[in-house]
Formats: structure tokens, sequence, C-alpha cells
């Protein structure tokens, strides 16, 4: 009789196993369904006070600018290259470029133009240094991730990620160092 009753209650521990384990990831699962609206709205909860904030309006301001918008359209001619790390064909237009109230020290900046549109390229002067050899009219490759929108700056402002020149790589951005952001 007790071996009936340890063999019945074995067989029913084993039967309600897999439900206990399924309800408790039914339940991590819902729990990770409802966190993500909570960052959502965190995220449009801070967008809306930089919005309302002196720069937030400034930047607004600057984006219905005929400027603005300028440099707006000129992302959508490059954003499938950006979003697909493709080459695209520039020429160089200037190599000495500075903002102006700029440190000397400061980045140093390659004006480019690709598709007839002219485009900034932010360096650290390390990374500068590589790309000093560059000319006025040098064709080149460039890839990029990515761009950035100022209204500091009179152009776009494009990560320059990989350059090559003559089908010689002049520059690729180590991404290993910071997980690849």
């Amino acid at each position: 009789m007790i071996k009936l009753i340890h063999v019945l209650l074995f067989g029913l521990a084993l039967i309600s196993m897999p439900l206990f384990a399924n309800r408790n990831y039914k339940i991590v699962s819902i729990e990770k369904v409802n966190s993500k609206p909570e960052s959502v709205n965190k995220k449009n909860t801070t967008l809306k006070k930089w919005e309302a904030s002196p720069d937030g309006i400034q930047y607004k301001k600057w984006k219905a600018s005929p400027e603005g918008k300028k440099i707006h359209a000129n992302y959508n001619k490059i954003k499938k290259n950006l979003a697909g790390f493709l080459p695209m064909e520039a020429i160089v237009t200037s190599v000495t470029f500075q903002r102006t109230n700029a440190k000397v020290s400061g980045p140093k900046w390659l004006i480019v133009k690709i598709k007839g549109e002219k485009y900034m390229i932010q360096y650290a002067l390390k990374d500068f240094e590589k790309l000093k050899s560059f000319k006025v009219n040098d064709k080149i490759i460039l890839k990029s991730r990515n761009a950035g929108f100022s209204p500091n700056h009179p152009y776009l402002i494009i990560s320059g990620d990989y350059i090559a020149k003559n089908n010689i790589i002049l520059f690729q951005r180590d991404f290993s160092k910071n997980n690849h952001c």
C-alpha cells in the first residue's frame, strides 16, 4: 500500500512539473512584454521634456527653417546607404574647414560632395592624421552607419566609418572597442 502511494505521488509530481514550469515561463514573458511599453513611455516623456527646453525649441525652429529642411532632404538622399552601410562615391571639397569660434586643437572636418550635395565628416586629431594627404577634388569611397543633425553646422554630419581611395583603405573605424556602437 505504501509503495502504491509513493508511485502515485511520484507520477503526479512528474505530470505536474511541466505545468508549473510552463506557468512560470508565462509569467516571466508577460513581465518582459509589460516592461517594454514603460521604456517607450519613458523615452517619449524624456523627448517631450527636451522639446520644451530652450535647446529643443531652437532645434524645432531650425528644422522648420530652409537650412534645416535642406539638411533633412540631404539626409533622405543617402539614408539607404547609411542603413545598409553601402559605399558612397564622394569628392573632397575641403580639408581645412573650421567652425567659427572653434579651438585650434579641436576636431578636424572633411567636407565632401555626395550626389551633388555637401556633407561634413568630423575626426579626432589622431584619426585625421591618416587623411592629411587628401586634396580638393580627390575621389574617395565612403561608408557610414549614421548621420547627425545640428543647427550649429552648415551641412549634415556623417560619421566616416570607412574611407578608401584608389582601392586602398585609408581609414576604418574600430567598433570592437565599444560593442559595435
